[in-house]
């Protein structure tokens, strides 16, 4: 037996209504200039939400591509978060999980999608620099360098630091694009485009089990890569070692 209450069914109605009003009929006895207000109010404000974390991608869908990709988000994923602020969140986990491709889909979509929401989600971050147990002004060559959990290392397909309306790439890079977004001490969101080497260099400093020095790492790198002058690749690192230690990527030296 159905024991949902009448105010209950006249909730769940009203909710289906304003979500798929294509699909979904309102409640008996309201009026649709009433359920109008709300449909407009519930969509309009969740596509300027939306658009305020991914403006490059809804500039280049355009008003009316974006807002059917946004109310096929609507319509059909059910959101379990009550904060505004991890909707944005929500909406890429759609895109990259349940939203059904079409052969007018942007090839980069999904990658765009993940780099716009990168900045709000190292914006909200609680995460406060812990310097605790590090030297600020250590040496990044003979000591460990410390990377800053507010930095993300990051590896696209495609340049999306570049993608705009007038720049729409529609194949990958050949060489792939790595970059790092990251929060500084002044809680600015920053991005560095980097290469692949440094790439790997971060990739070490994030393995807690390696416990090289910076010049160890840089000296473990070039035999990776098989580089025919080591020496070259060390007094490089050196200084990307210090560009990012001087952009709060790195924070100082592990005590």
């Amino acid at each position: 037996m159905d024991k949902t209450l009448p105010f209950q069914k006249l909730q769940h109605e009203f909710a289906a209504h304003i979500r798929d009003p294509e699909s979904q009929p309102a409640p008996a006895g309201i009026e649709d200039r009433r359920m109008k207000i709300y449909r407009d109010l519930f969509f309009n404000n969740l596509v300027k939400l939306l658009a305020g974390t991914f403006p490059v991608l809804s500039k280049i869908l355009g008003d009316e591509r974006w807002r059917v990709l946004v109310r096929q988000y609507f319509s059909t994923h059910r959101s379990q978060t009550p904060y505004f602020l991890e909707v944005p969140k929500d909406f890429l986990g759609y895109l990259q999980n349940e939203h059904k491709a079409t052969g007018d889909d942007l090839p980069f979509m999904n990658e765009l999608a993940h780099y716009e929401w990168v900045e709000l989600a190292l914006q909200i971050d609680t995460r406060e620099f812990d310097l605790s147990d590090i030297d600020p002004d250590g040496d990044l060559s003979a000591g460990r360098p410390v990377l800053s959990p507010l930095a993300w290392v990051l590896a696209y397909a495609y340049p999306v630091h570049r993608i705009s309306p007038t720049n729409q790439p529609q194949s990958p890079a050949e060489q792939g694009t790595f970059l790092v977004v990251y929060r500084d001490r002044d809680d600015k969101v920053g991005f560095m485009e980097i290469n692949a080497v440094t790439a790997r260099l971060l990739e070490l400093l994030q393995d807690d089990t390696n416990t090289g020095t910076g010049g160890e790492l840089l000296a473990q790198i070039a035999g990776e890569i098989k580089h025919p002058d080591p020496q070259v690749v060390s007094d490089g690192g050196e200084n990307i070692l210090a560009d990012l230690h001087h952009k709060d990527i790195i924070l100082g030296t592990k005590i």
